[in-house]
């Protein structure tokens, strides 16, 4: 029996249903680490100092915390969009690209950072997001994520003046190398043509 337009539509809004719940569910953790650590500063510990190497085990939690709910609040609405839009392309895909981002994004903070600081913020998933989303349509020759990273350069594209050291409480170093992450992914993670036989 072939599939009805219901089916279809069922299919279509399959992947916009699960972005959304993975980025909200996301975004509810962030706010609830951040809660827990108001309320007894046992978070500290995991932002990212540099080039200590005790510290490369924070590599990657650096990316779920937050100095407050300031900070917290100003990453909420970015992550939410671009994560949402990048995963869209599949979740497996998603976390491949947010890996690459918070590892190359950590290891850049952790060789480059101010001596004696202190790095945490999802800002830099939220600049690898950007940079992803920016060429991914180019890398993966796709009209609709060329016309989404189009549309992503018009809202958010005021962002990448965060990568210039314009701010020194105000982790560059993290915003340069996530974008970096995020570029590198969309090449680590593009969709394959298929190859097709005679």
């Amino acid at each position: 029996m072939p599939p009805t337009d219901v089916d279809q539509g069922r299919g279509r809004s399959r992947p916009a249903r699960t972005a959304a719940v993975l980025m909200l569910g996301w975004v509810a953790l962030l706010w609830v680490l951040e809660a827990l650590d108001a309320a007894t500063g046992a978070l500290h510990t995991y932002g990212l100092s540099p080039r200590e190497v005790g510290e490369l085990r924070d590599v990657l939690p650096m990316s779920f915390l937050h100095h407050g709910f300031d900070h917290l609040a100003s990453n909420t609405v970015p992550l939410l969009i671009l994560g949402f839009l990048a995963a869209l392309g599949g979740i497996r895909r998603f976390a491949g690209v947010i890996l690459t981002i918070m590892l190359v994004g950590g290891l850049g903070v952790w060789l480059t950072a101010p001596e004696y600081s202190v790095t945490a913020g999802a800002s830099v998933v939220v600049f690898g997001l950007l940079g992803y989303l920016l060429v991914r349509g180019f890398v993966d020759r796709s009209t609709r994520d060329i016309v989404i990273g189009l549309l992503v350069a018009v809202f958010y594209g005021s962002l990448l003046w965060g990568v210039l050291p314009t701010n020194t409480a105000v982790s560059w170093q993290g915003h340069l190398f996530g974008l970096i992450g995020g570029v590198l992914a969309a090449f680590l993670f593009r969709r394959r043509a298929p190859v097709l036989t005679p």
